[in-house]
């Protein structure tokens, strides 16, 4: 009897000092999905808007003082860390597409950490711009993601042909061609514009395991066209449940 006593004692304080050693990580976040947007003009580049998510540490508590913050990006081995005694939230900026595993953590000044991990789903929607044009510009589409990780879902795409009105403007006849890097066209549309109007053509691809190109062949006319086209590459809702629902 002496004995079972003892050893509920002694189980609990080494309960009780645990207790006393953990941290209580409370991470809170508004967003764990956002969407990259990269615009061109005329073939060009123009400006690319990366997504930025806060992690907010601010109820995170401990009985020892919390020194560290941060949030590791697994897929980039990269990790941001702040000061725990002057900010508690985290910003990480997200410059390519992909679905990225993060892992926050808090380290108090005995060097005790504790981890969350969080899945965060990353687009990229690609604006293209194109005026005036005989010869339109190949857009490249490229959804690998660049740390390797799992492939998207769909690529969609949204294309629009317009031909400006003119005096005595006539008809133009183009081809649009998804191509792959096999040079083989996964997918065809024949076009025909007409002065002063315009024509669109909307289509999902699954293959997202190449890099394809989205072409506009001007087959046939005389006169300038315009192009405008969408594409974006998405993945499956995956990602973590946010814990703060915007209002």
């Amino acid at each position: 009897m002496v004995l079972v006593l003892c050893s509920s004692a002694v189980a609990g304080c080494l309960s009780n000092s645990d207790e006393m050693q953990n941290i209580s990580l409370d991470v809170d976040y508004e967003h764990t999905n956002g969407t990259i947007v990269h615009y061109y003009v005329d073939g060009e580049l123009e400006s690319a808007t990366n997504v930025v998510l806060d992690f907010d540490f601010s109820n995170t508590d401990s009985v020892n003082s919390l020194s560290l913050f941060g949030v590791e990006s697994v897929e980039r081995q990269e990790t941001i860390t702040v000061d725990a005694l002057a900010e508690s939230i985290v910003s990480v900026e997200f410059s390519s597409h992909e679905m990225y595993t993060v892992k926050a953590f808090a380290v108090d000044n005995q060097g005790l950490e504790e981890t969350i991990e969080i899945v965060v789903r990353i687009e990229l929607r690609m604006e293209w711009f194109e005026s005036n044009t005989y010869e339109p510009i190949p857009l490249i589409i490229d959804p690998i993601p660049v740390h390797g990780g799992a492939s998207p879902d769909t690529i969609h795409i949204h294309s629009t042909v317009e031909n400006p009105e003119l005096i005595a403007g006539r008809e133009v006849e183009f081809t649009w061609s998804l191509v792959d890097g096999n040079e083989d066209a996964c997918q065809v549309r024949n076009g025909l514009v007409h002065d002063g109007e315009f024509v669109d053509w909307e289509t999902l691809h699954f293959n997202t395991f190449q890099v394809h190109e989205l072409k506009i062949n001007y087959d046939a006319g005389q006169d300038y066209i315009n192009i405008d086209q969408t594409v974006l590459i998405a993945y499956s809702a995956l990602e973590s449940e946010p814990t703060k629902v915007t209002e």
